[in-house]
């Protein structure tokens, strides 16, 4: 029986980076963990895996009868089909808590905080462990991301402390100008499906027994995508069919202007203009100032069902 740790489907920097940081925690505490993914990375993580010789974490999509640790998100529809078929060690997040439900104690570390990867360092200070060069320039640069270099309101103080730590230990010190670099490669769209884009970071949420999908491509500049907004849409529709969504939703975030264009699909738009006090148009919007979907859009959606 394998444990494995892992982070949520389509997974991101900061669920990929975080595996791969507790896995080397637990190992360095006697426990032997295996770093794994649900699916595909993003160009983001990949470009953070190059730059700091980080191994891509293996596959694993079913984990009944492992024991497994779970990275940035504690609800169920984010996981393995049968993850209540596997014992939960522990959680390391920094979302609302979900629905997944566990049979044994376990660790918990879950802070209100701008990054898992911050929450894992904590872990790491915790038990005096030392962060090895290469994981912690992947750990900063998931912070990094997940703040969108602090611009997020869901960026704290522990979150800018962690990475200017981190850099330390990397020898960094322009770690802005790293971000930066992250961001262009996370904006690279030449080539790319509809599709692609529809899914780079997209998590569907259960909100009272109606499904609600939510993408988010934050990208140094949205206007890239203006061309191709009635393709994007199409394909939008076409995954609300097929995921059987009450809503789906797409955030351009433009992390330079420092706001999102909301696109949606919907079964009741005026539940999205009445949670953002808007009036869609073309069935967008320009939300001013909306970087974060987890502070920022499901907190306003999730009680209107």
């Amino acid at each position: 029986m394998a444990t494995y740790a892992f982070g949520h489907k389509i997974p991101d920097s900061d669920s990929i980076v975080g595996a791969i940081a507790i896995s080397y925690l637990k190992n360095q505490l006697g426990e032997e963990v295996i770093p794994a993914r649900q699916g595909d990375i993003s160009a983001e993580t990949e470009f953070i895996l190059n730059k700091f010789g980080g191994k891509l974490p293996e596959l694993v999509t079913s984990v009944a009868g492992h024991n497994v640790y779970i990275v940035d998100s504690t609800d169920k529809i984010h996981f393995q089909d049968d993850i209540d078929e596997a014992t939960i060690l522990g959680i390391f997040d920094h979302h609302k808590l979900g629905d997944l439900t566990t049979s044994t104690p376990l660790e918990m570390w879950v802070r209100p905080i701008g990054c898992s990867n911050t929450v894992i360092k904590e872990v790491y200070d915790y038990h005096g462990v030392e962060i090895p060069k290469d994981i912690a320039g992947m750990m900063m640069c998931a912070i990094l991301s997940d703040t969108v270099i602090f611009k997020s309101p869901t960026c704290t103080k522990v979150d800018t402390k962690a990475v200017k730590e981190l850099a330390k230990i990397v020898g960094i010190e322009d770690y802005k100008a790293l971000g930066m670099e992250m961001f262009i490669a996370k904006s690279q769209v030449d080539g790319a499906s509809s599709r692609n884009l529809n899914t780079r970071d997209y998590k569907a949420f259960d909100m009272n027994g109606s499904k609600v999908g939510v993408n988010q491509l934050e990208m140094v500049d949205i206007s890239v995508l203006e061309s191709r907004k009635e393709e994007i849409m199409a394909d939008m529709k076409a995954m609300k069919e097929e995921n059987g969504l009450h809503t789906m939703i797409v955030l351009l975030t433009d992390i330079m202007k420092e706001g999102s264009q909301l696109l949606a699909v919907s079964d009741d738009y005026s539940k999205i203009e009445s949670a953002f006090d808007c009036k869609l148009e073309n069935n967008q919007v320009w939300l001013d100032g909306v970087l974060s979907r987890k502070k920022q859009i499901i907190p306003f959606i999730q009680p209107l069902f």
